[in-house]
């Protein structure tokens, strides 16, 4: 069949297009292709950028069996490890390794987050929880110069309202910490963490803020330093909070080296299947530009360094300790 001039004239104009998009496709391809090499994928980048510089602030309380804990609970008891076959402890020197034996009286103990099943069982326990819970924006409400004129003082509607007037609306999924510096008397003399958990003047928060902050806030959940929410007869404030099916985190420790807003907070806690409490893991990730204390990625994280003095049993304190 004949093409008329004006026809062959429009395909050859088509396939000129076409030759120079396939090249301009192929070398596009070849950029990306050249990125992908020397860029991070994903939320890599965000590491790369942010997160490997950040400086990093333990939140948590070492657990030892001798700290503060209710006194309907009991003490803890921590040991070696026994080989069950010859009933005697594993030991560096004869097997290689060692490893420690873990008697506590209760899911409630040191630093740690509450699942709602805690008082109501209709709803999750400490294994149901989401992943999400992993990773939520920090923000840390400081009632200090007021527990320091009072020591039963709990966290009011009015705190909120300054601290956002001064800092901004707290964001919805956010974990909101009450700092009341409460944790520095944390202790373990057994004498003493007995008297301290006994003791009924602490800071907690009250009902009313608590509502502010989940129901209008929408808040993740709230931590406090003490090992309860409130010093009301009927913990109304963890009872509501339970029975509304939120979670909250106890014995919170270090909050003062962390910035009021611009923080992050990883969480993380055993899952024990239908767990009522979780000995809990909180770490403050600040901007490189904050003037918290925290610590920084560095080269020593792999391998670790080593000690000047090996980690052995203390009978005393009944734990490892160098």
């Amino acid at each position: 069949m004949r093409i008329p001039k004006p026809v062959v004239a429009v395909v050859a104009v088509a396939v000129a297009a076409g030759v120079a998009s396939a090249l301009v496709a192929v070398g596009t391809a070849a950029q990306r292709g050249e990125q992908a090499r020397t860029a991070s994928p994903g939320l890599w980048q965000l590491y790369d950028r942010s997160l490997s510089k950040a400086r990093y602030i333990d939140l948590t309380h070492s657990i030892t069996p001798n700290m503060p804990v209710w006194k309907g609970f009991g003490p803890a008891r921590f040991g070696p490890s026994i080989n069950p076959k010859s009933g005697k402890a594993y030991t560096y020197k004869k097997d290689g390794f060692e490893a420690t034996a873990y008697r506590i009286a209760t899911d409630q103990f040191g630093t740690q987050l509450d699942p709602p099943a805690h008082w109501a069982p209709e709803y999750a326990g400490i294994d149901e929880l989401p992943a999400t819970y992993a990773v939520r924006p920090l923000v840390v409400i400081s009632i200090v110069a007021q527990v320091k004129q009072d020591p039963k003082y709990a966290l009011q509607v009015s705190d909120v309202e300054a601290f956002e007037n001064a800092n901004g609306r707290i964001p919805a999924g956010s974990v909101v910490m009450v700092r009341s510096d409460w944790s520095k008397k944390w202790t373990d003399d057994p004498a003493e963490a007995k008297k301290l958990a006994a003791d009924p003047v602490f800071p907690g928060v009250s009902l009313a803020a608590l509502k502010l902050l989940h129901l209008q806030r929408h808040i993740l959940f709230h931590g406090h330093e003490p090992l309860d929410t409130d010093t009301t007869p009927t913990l109304e404030g963890e009872y509501w909070l339970m029975h509304h099916g939120f979670t909250q985190a106890e014995g919170v420790a270090n909050l003062a080296g962390v910035p009021a807003t611009g923080c992050l907070v990883a969480i993380g806690y055993p899952k024990f299947r239908g767990g009522l409490g979780g000995y809990a893991r909180y770490v403050a990730i600040c901007p490189p530009s904050s003037t918290s204390k925290g610590v920084r990625v560095s080269g020593r994280d792999a391998p670790l360094p080593r000690h000047s003095k090996l980690l052995r049993w203390n009978t005393k304190l009944g734990y490892r300790a160098r």
